[in-house]
């Protein structure tokens, strides 16, 4: 499982993490020759809105980037697996651009044959999304939303209305980078004071340093965000309040799992 940590807001227990989150158990002692029994008890399905990018260059020498394939597929199975809807949006809309896609990784394989894969391939301009419906909106990675994530006011736009009305936000990797340049309602800046992960610089060498234009780590600290990191490329999941964001793509599915654990344990209403 992903290293945890939990900051403001009300703390949870590791326990969350390491159990399914849609699980709470009920043990009951039946005999001295039966071990404990469980039961589970399924919360109400959720919406997910994944919100991916369009970019599908970066840099000075035009390298070819989109989402991050495993980022999407890790969660998205994640998420199903226990009975939530994901929906998917990009900011052009359509068939987003990917990179990444591994033969190897059987996530991978099982979502690009997944109906799931076909509504990626044929998202909504995130314009034309309705999010009052969603309990969650979550920005996969990849190098493409260090491109056209970091000043696009939908997007911004989006953290202040989900987050702003008691909802969750996740990201993970590059994902983060939304993050950054969201102003609230009250004039505040979103991430002052919180604690973040995401992709470092340590990982960015020998990855994309000559690409990027500037390193996510830094600049969500100058932002006032706290940020923590484990060893490169080890898995990094941090919970600060109703704020879900991972490392890189090994906390891809660690994200899922703790935005799962976050909703199962508060009130998120729809928004119709």
């Amino acid at each position: 499982m992903p290293r945890v940590t939990y900051r403001s807001g009300p703390c949870l227990p590791l326990s969350s993490i390491q159990e399914p989150s849609e699980f709470r158990f009920r043990r009951t002692q039946r005999s001295t020759r039966n071990q404990a029994t469980a039961t589970p008890l399924k919360p109400s399905p959720k919406r997910i809105l994944f919100i991916v990018t369009s970019a599908d260059r970066i840099g000075p020498n035009n390298r070819p980037t989109g989402y991050e394939f495993s980022e999407v597929a890790h969660p998205y199975l994640a998420f199903v697996a226990e009975g939530h809807q994901v929906d998917f949006a990009s900011l052009a809309g359509g068939k987003p651009p990917e990179d990444g896609f591994d033969s190897a990784d059987s996530a991978s394989v099982i979502f690009r044959s997944a109906a799931g894969f076909e509504r990626l391939n044929a998202s909504t301009p995130l314009a034309d999304v309705d999010l009052s419906p969603y309990h969650a909106i979550f920005f996969p990675g990849g190098l493409g939303p260090m491109v056209d994530m970091l000043h696009e006011p939908q997007v911004k736009q989006a953290i202040v209305d989900v987050y702003g009305s008691d909802r969750v936000v996740g990201a993970v990797c590059h994902g983060p980078v939304a993050l950054l340049n969201v102003t609230m309602t009250d004039g505040s800046n979103f991430l002052k004071g919180r604690h973040v992960a995401a992709f470092t610089e340590a990982e960015e060498q020998g990855h994309s340093e000559q690409d990027v234009p500037f390193m996510l780590d830094a600049a969500l600290t100058e932002q006032g965000a706290r940020h923590t990191h484990a060893g490169p490329f080890e898995e990094h999941v941090v919970i600060d309040d109703r704020l879900v964001t991972g490392q890189n793509p090994a906390s891809a599915a660690g994200v899922a799992t703790a935005m799962m654990s976050v909703l199962a344990r508060q009130s998120v209403p729809s928004h119709p």
